[in-house]
């Protein structure tokens, strides 16, 4: 009987000693995360309404925004596929292949800047980028007025989305439009945003045991906050370069946006909200296994090798970020006129 009591204690002891790492594990990462909201920011110096929304929604979905009128927005950060297309980088104007790979559209109103070397500062900038770029919409502003002028309803939305306004059909009031519909393509409710909230048992015991590697082996450093990233710049491969491949020498990230040698390889850190679901990863784009990443910048960035327990464990861990996606209904966009210039190939 005294050998059974013994027994119990031992248990009793162990539970609670697992109980109390479990609740420190819990506060640690709330105090180091935040879960993502139910509602769209509002964004400084763009209010959003309702009208501004289904407009920024019709032109995000607009190929005519690209001089060959194939390309659109969500051709490359397409809403139905974790908001990347899941290339190592993307097809641009006359099948031509860009130099990065496309970050996720989803959650990055939430990221301090825009673009791999941030050089853009906020949704309305980014939008801009891509239309213009050759290898990407290879259009111009001027082209892109045009065209939108050419067709009434278009012209009719963008006076009802910003009223007041003289000659309200500008390249800039495209790109707020396409901003404030961007700021609603977040994805709360994840498995791990339960987590922050208290429900424990939100995950796994693999996915727990991830989310204290993840905590341990330093990643945090990089990916915190409310995005698990996208608001710092960052060296890749302070330890130890990856492969070529990975980390191609002829890109040196920051440093065409500063032209200042500390920014050499140093990237904007992405967020790793939804990741499990939008490879291929890196800048490259060549890495398909999310395991493989982890490994990849264990020995990059902390010069560890990671065991395969352990690289499986962080990318469940990492699989727990998937939020719900965001349900976007296809825009019926208003015909094109006779007056609408035609495609460019």
């Amino acid at each position: 009987m005294k050998q059974l009591s013994v027994s119990l204690a031992i248990l009793c002891a162990v539970a609670t000693s697992e109980a109390f790492a479990a609740d420190e594990l819990q506060q640690r990462a709330q105090g180091l995360f935040k879960p993502v909201p139910a509602k769209a920011p509002t964004l400084k110096g763009n209010p959003a309404s309702p009208v501004k929304v289904e407009l920024g929604k019709m032109l995000y979905f607009d190929p005519r925004l690209s001089a060959s009128h194939l390309i659109s927005c969500n051709t490359c950060h397409n809403v139905g596929l974790g908001g990347g297309d899941l290339q190592a980088t993307s097809t641009g104007h006359g099948w031509q292949k860009g130099p990065r790979n496309a970050p996720t559209v989803l959650n990055s109103v939430f990221n301090t800047a825009q673009f791999w070397d941030g050089r853009a500062k906020d949704l309305a900038e980014q939008a801009k980028g891509p239309v213009q770029a050759s290898v990407e919409m290879n259009n111009t502003p001027d082209q892109v007025v045009k065209t939108l002028n050419s067709i009434p309803d278009y012209v009719a939305l963008f006076k009802k989305a910003f009223p007041g306004e003289k000659d309200p059909v500008t390249f800039d009031n495209m790109a707020k439009a396409i901003e404030v519909f961007e700021a609603t393509l977040i994805t709360p409710d994840s498995p791990f945003d339960q987590y922050l909230k208290g429900k424990k048992k939100a995950l796994d015991g693999k996915q727990t045991a991830g989310l204290k590697l993840f905590l341990d082996k330093g990643c945090v450093a990089c990916h915190g906050g409310l995005n698990l990233g996208g608001t710092g710049y960052f060296p890749f491969g302070v330890v130890e370069k990856p492969a070529e491949n990975i980390l191609p020498l002829g890109d040196k990230g920051r440093f065409a946006v500063t032209n200042t040698a500390k920014d050499e390889y140093v990237f904007r850190a992405p967020s790793l909200r939804n990741v499990a679901i939008t490879y291929p990863y890196f800048h490259s784009g060549v890495v398909w296994s999310l395991k493989e990443a982890v490994a990849v910048m264990g020995s990059a960035q902390f010069g560890i090798k990671l065991s395969d327990d352990e690289s499986e464990a962080i990318a469940a861990f990492l699989g727990s970020l998937t939020g719900k996606q965001p349900k976007v209904v296809y825009p019926i966009m208003p015909a094109s006129t006779d007056a609408t210039p035609r495609p460019r190939l």
